[in-house]
This record gives C-alpha cells, structure tokens and sequence, in this order.
C-alpha cells in the first residue's frame, strides 16, 4: 500500500488498480489556508530602488510553490507595498488577495477598485511600523459599520483584526463583518514560557466567533516554532496570514520549501 498525500484533498477516498499496481489511499485532512504576506519583500525592493526583487512574480512563484493567497499591506508611505502593486497583483493573482489597511478615503477607493476576494481593516496609525492591536469595534461602530457596509455591497469579504475580547468579537459580527483575524502578537510572546496559557484566551475566542458566525483568520508573529501548536487548537481556523517569519525562513530554507513547511503546520 501506497499513501499518497495531497494537501487539497478532504474527504477520505480508496482508489483500486487492477492487477498488481498498488491501492492508493489519500489521506483525510483539514487544512488552514495559508496567505503569504508579501510586504517584506516589497522592502527590499524599496531599500535599492528599482524592480528588483519583482514582487509580483514572487506572488505568482508563492502561488506555483502552494501558497493559497497573498496577502499585502500598502501603508500610506509607500515604503513596501505601494497602491500601484496591489493594482498589479490582482490582474495576476489566482487564488486570494488580501488587502490589509486602513480604511481611509484613499484606500478604500484603492480596494473599490481592485474588488480584492477579502479585505482585512486594521485600526494602524499612519506611521505604525506594524500593527500591534485589534480594533475596539464599540467606540469605532460609526466607522466600521459604514465602510463595512460599502464594502460588502461591493461583493468583498470583510475581516477585522481583532483582540480576543468577547464584547468587541460580538460588535463585530453585530456590525455585519464577514470573519475576524485574531492578532497573534501576544500568544507568540507568551509561547515560549506557557504554551497552554498563551493558547487558551485565543481558544475561546475561536468558539465565540464560531457561535456568532464569524469566519476565523489570524496572524502575526507566527512561525515554524508555534503554528502547528496555535492550528491544532483552533480548529474552525480558515486562515492565516505570515509574512515576516516566512520571508526570514525563507532566506535560509528557500521560498518553496518554506511554504511547504507552513503548509504542513496547518494541517489538523
């Protein structure tokens, strides 16, 4: 017996052979998707000036190499992503954009436009170097519930990055949002000294959002080290959103084999 494993197949199937060839089993498996953040090596490109490194062709090598979105964050400096590349992926992307920001005049004209299949607000000032906290849905119901409602009559997928505070999860999906990206930021600094307790405010936010009907993504900070422990205890995780650690990873182990990796983290 062969087992063959293919990361796309969910639902268990036995393929005979007549004669002597082999039966092929594929395994059953629930699988998070994985969204590379493709900022980092607009970075680079930005500190040399030029095209080099092409951050599209590396969105669509990302894709060939298993990569199941690409996820971009154009700040309103332009010193990594900038509006005309986001512009340009999605004339090329085949699986998911996702467009982080926010949402001011000119990036939510930017999103309109581009109509990306999801788009994650975040509450960043203009100057933050990288997100560091969710949004507090209550004292921002005004904002959020009127770009969300743009938004959605555009046909785009909403998520917001949110912290695991019950109260705001629940204005979220009271404010019609589509999902919630969970930040990871804390749950990555606490890992290293208790696993379990860094895990446990973020396992309930999971059920909270699964009895509201809120699709689940997260992000930040997570890598080869904690991602396999934080998929395994969350399982209604659709997505995950990794660029700083990936793009590091991949200095040393290759993009391929690195998103393989990850890939192989997400696997339930």
């Amino acid at each position: 017996m062969i087992e063959v494993y293919l990361p796309s197949i969910i639902s268990r199937k036995k393929i005979r052979r007549r004669g002597r060839r082999p039966i092929f089993y594929l395994r059953s498996m629930k699988e998070t998707c994985l969204s590379v953040n493709i900022n980092k090596v607009a970075t680079l490109r930005n500190a040399r000036g030029g095209a080099v490194p092409d951050v599209v062709k590396f969105a669509l090598d990302c894709e060939r190499y298993g990569a199941q979105g690409i996820t971009v964050h154009p700040r309103p400096d332009g010193r990594h992503i900038r509006y005309s590349d986001v512009y340009a992926l999605r004339e090329v992307i085949s699986t998911e954009l996702n467009v982080e920001g926010y949402p001011s005049a000119e990036f939510l004209d930017l999103v309109t436009e581009v109509r990306p299949a999801q788009v994650t607000l975040v509450p960043d000032p203009p100057d933050a170097i990288t997100s560091q906290a969710g949004w507090n849905t209550l004292q921002e119901r005004d904002l959020l519930q009127e770009v969300i409602l743009h938004l959605k009559g555009q046909n785009i997928r909403v998520s917001l990055f949110m912290e695991t505070n019950r109260a705001l999860i629940e204005e979220a999906a009271a404010l019609g949002a589509d999902r919630v990206e969970l930040y990871t930021g804390p749950f990555a600094h606490d890992f290293p000294i208790s696993p379990s307790a860094a895990v446990a405010p973020y396992s309930e936010a999971a059920l909270w959002a699964h009895e509201l009907g809120l699709g689940l993504n997260a992000g930040h900070d997570l890598n080869l080290e904690n991602l396999h422990f934080f998929r395994r205890h969350l399982p209604n995780l659709l997505e995950v959103s990794i660029g700083h650690a990936l793009i590091c990873d991949a200095l040393y182990l290759g993009i391929e084999n690195t998103i393989q990796l990850y890939r192989r983290q997400l696997i339930l």
